[in-house]
């Protein structure tokens, strides 16, 4: 299975979409509300339809950026919040994506690469935050699928993952996840290693 632009478009055709809450993800609101400065870079890779960069946007965030390899959720998310910058809608790979950010959100975008990309994904999402950038978010600290996303894994796995090029403030089981979350999830907050 290639989990390439054409997996995903289809995906969103069809309606195969249970990841999808329909609203933002509760720790990650709640991570939202703390932050003081409205003008940092933030980035939402694999953003879908981006439940949290609306939350961002309404609470006056004027830097946020969607990434998404698919058009479809990038187009809904215009739809559906019209008022936020086209320019901000970013549709492209992740792998490709180039550009400095103070703040990267993660929310099941993690679980949607397929394992062996993983250390990829997190030496690339060093190269795109700024010195002391934070990623921050959620990942599935549970068995999930082998051959089909969402692909899951355990806490002392993502901590060889990300332990080379991040510096670790919160890496713990999720005490706020959404109820069908619960006891599946933990949450990371991370900062960028200066070399």
């Amino acid at each position: 299975m290639n989990l390439d632009k054409e997996y995903w478009n289809s995906r969103y055709l069809e309606g195969n979409t249970g990841w999808d809450i329909g609203y933002p993800s509760t720790p990650i609101k709640d991570f939202v509300d703390t932050l003081n400065n409205k003008h940092i870079l933030i980035l939402i890779p694999g953003a879908g339809n981006a439940y949290e960069a609306e939350y961002l946007h309404r609470q006056g965030f004027t830097n946020v950026f969607i990434l998404d390899i698919s058009e479809f959720p990038l187009k809904h998310f215009k739809q559906r919040v019209p008022d936020f910058p086209e320019l901000h809608l970013i549709q492209q790979n992740f792998f490709e994506h180039q550009g400095q950010y103070d703040l990267i959100i993660e929310q099941t975008f993690f679980c949607a690469l397929y394992p062996a990309l993983r250390k990829r994904y997190a030496k690339h999402m060093h190269s795109l935050l700024k010195p002391q950038g934070r990623l921050v978010g959620l990942l599935f600290d549970a068995p999930m699928n082998e051959y089909q996303p969402p692909f899951g894994g355990t806490m002392r796995e993502y901590h060889s993952i990300f332990e080379p090029y991040f510096n670790f403030i919160k890496f713990e089981p999720c005490l706020n996840s959404i109820p069908p979350r619960q006891g599946k999830e933990m949450w990371m907050e991370l900062i960028k290693k200066s070399y």
